[in-house]
């Protein structure tokens, strides 16, 4: 009996960018080839459905072979010998294996990342609507770059491009991802479910820039925050001491902008809003109070503004004079204290305003 086999012979490996985006998103095979097929291949190219399907399985078959090799990006682009990839090929597989969708890696996010986490990426899939096997993907890229970076000194972003070869916007997203895993920030909350990965990435950024080692020395871990500011930081609630003039200060500057409303809420409530600003920094030297920092922005801040239905101006205003004022004050004169403050501060405003949501 005649059998009828498929021979492909090539000296570089082809790459279909069309069928690999479809490979790298789970699908099977035979769904590529149906999408492919409603996207009109078969007319374009003047092919027969059989040989597009014949095609898609030969790219497949290569893609699954090369996979293992994207698990170390350095090996494919220089040390392997079995597959000839031209270098802004190989860049291409890399980049695109390893991007991933901000709502499946919003639900990693504050989750340990164990077997028991993989096995969950069936309820992610249905949640996000993204396939079982890209979800799977993505985690397994996340522990990965994890794994390899969480305890190196330096800057995430520079690692992460040294061994992955990712590019700067991708590197600095997977550099978020680590710097919250690491800190162990609290995620899963319900009160939590409304920031997505931007507004988190954007707040991580924030937190790396101006609270790590990378702020006063060259050596550094980018996942670890400078203690000695975060003790200094305690001592700000001299600020509480000094209430009344801090408000007055805040509230001359503030009436010719607010409404009279406004005006009156916050006189009445500038006792809790500003030791709900203090209290959450005079406790980040603590591991159990850092690791709910966005819990307590939520429920201490953001919750009550929400309720008196504080625009996105009013709030920018408010924690603009709030800074100002307190480092007009004398409380604040001494340099440490006062860098401090206004270190806090600038993270703080920044996050709360990416958080505020209205």
């Amino acid at each position: 009996m005649l059998s009828e086999v498929d021979v492909f012979v090539s000296n570089y490996t082809l790459v279909d960018p069309e069928v690999y985006q479809l490979w790298v998103d789970g699908q099977s095979s035979s769904d590529a080839v149906s999408i492919l097929h409603q996207r009109g291949i078969c007319q374009q190219t003047n092919a027969t459905i059989d040989l597009v399907a014949s095609d898609v399985l030969d790219h497949y078959r290569t893609y699954s072979l090369l996979e293992r090799l994207f698990h170390t990006p350095t090996k494919l682009a220089s040390e392997q010998l079995a597959f000839q990839i031209e270098p802004q090929t190989s860049q291409m597989l890399i980049e695109m294996y390893y991007e991933f969708n901000d709502c499946v890696v919003r639900e990693l996010l504050g989750k340990k990342l164990t077997s028991k986490s993989r096995k969950d990426m069936d309820e992610v899939s249905e949640r996000t609507g993204v396939s079982i096997k890209s979800c799977r993907r993505q985690y397994d890229n996340v522990k990965r770059v994890f794994k390899i970076v969480e305890d190196l000194p330096g800057s995430l972003v520079v690692n992460i491009k040294q061994h992955f070869l990712l590019p700067d916007d991708l590197a600095k997203r997977y550099a978020a991802v680590v710097f919250i895993a690491c800190l162990r920030f609290e995620m899963n909350k319900r009160k939590l479910q409304f920031l997505t990965f931007p507004d988190l990435y954007y707040c991580a950024n924030a937190m790396m820039s101006s609270w790590t080692y990378r702020f006063t020395g060259s050596e550094y871990f980018d996942t670890d925050l400078d203690r000695e500011f975060l003790v200094e930081l305690s001592e700000c609630r001299i600020l509480m001491e000094n209430e009344k003039h801090h408000k007055h200060l805040v509230c001359f500057k503030l009436k010719p902008t607010l409404l009279d409303r406004m005006y009156q809420e916050l006189d009445v409530n500038f006792r809790n809003y500003s030791r709900a600003l203090l209290g959450i920094g005079c406790n980040l030297h603590r591991s159990r109070e850092l690791r709910f920092f966005f819990l307590e922005l939520v429920e201490r801040c953001i919750e009550p503004w929400r309720q008196v239905n504080w625009s996105h101006t009013d709030l920018r205003n408010f924690l603009n004079a709030y800074t100002q004022c307190a480092l007009d004050m004398d409380v604040l004169r001494e340099g440490t204290l006062r860098d401090a403050f206004e270190r806090y501060m600038k993270v703080v405003i920044s996050c709360l305003l990416r958080m505020y949501h209205t």
